[in-house]
Order: C-alpha cells, then sequence, then structure tokens
C-alpha cells in the first residue's frame, strides 16, 4: 500500500527544470496508484488555465500537457486561492478538474496520517 501524496508545485516558466520534476513526480505516482493531490503555487499558477501547460517547453522532458492530464486523470490538482487571485483568475477561468483552495485546505492536507509532502 502506498501513502497519499502532496505535491506543492512553486516553480513554473521561471525554474522549469524544478516545475517538470514536480509535474513528473506526481505524474509517475498516480500511474503507480498513489493518492496524489498536487498544489499549484506562485508561478505554476498559471498552469492552470488552458493551454498554458502548453506554452512550456523543456528538453528531454515529458510534455507539461500530458503529465497534468495523467495528474488530473487519476489524482487532484488545487491552484492557491491567493496565488489565483493575484494572477487575476477564479474558478471559472481554470481548465476541468482544477479547483481552488486555501491554506486551511492545504494545511488538512498534509497533516492528514501518513501523507508525504513534497515541495518543488
Amino acid at each position: 500500500m502506498t501513502r497519499p501524496l502532496v505535491v506543492k508545485v512553486t516553480a513554473g516558466m521561471d525554474a522549469p527544470e524544478r516545475c517538470s520534476q514536480a509535474f513528473t513526480v506526481a505524474a509517475v505516482a498516480v500511474a503507480a496508484g498513489t493518492d496524489v493531490s498536487v498544489w499549484l503555487t506562485g508561478e505554476s499558477a498559471w498552469f492552470a488555465l488552458p493551454g498554458r501547460a502548453a506554452e512550456f517547453d523543456l528538453p528531454h522532458a515529458a510534455p507539461l500537457p500530458d503529465l497534468l492530464a495523467g495528474i488530473l486523470a487519476g489524482g487532484r490538482v488545487t491552484v492557491c486561492t491567493q496565488c489565483a487571485a493575484r494572477r487575476s483568475f477564479g474558478p471559472d477561468d481554470v481548465i476541468p478538474g482544477v479547483r481552488i483552495a486555501g491554506a486551511a485546505a492545504f494545511v488538512d492536507e498534509v497533516l492528514a496520517d501518513g501523507v508525504q509532502a513534497l515541495v518543488y
């Protein structure tokens, strides 16, 4: 049995390798049957919007739209409330399956029994 995994992604196009690592780890964990929750914060919040993941390019890395789709197929993706507000978007703007929630929801997830948390 695998333990649930929460991955907090803080990097976007500003730090592409770190961003790609976070999405890759999350997607591989989903594919392995792990209960995965990905939190998009800071610059990674932009990837909650339609078409933004397709703008990401990192040589020798899996395409971000494919990783995101894999995560959404078997896990959860949440955008930080404040991060979305600072970028002027809301629940009606994000791709299907993505939710917007605040710090209390994040804390609840990472403090749950047996959860592993990673920050990128």
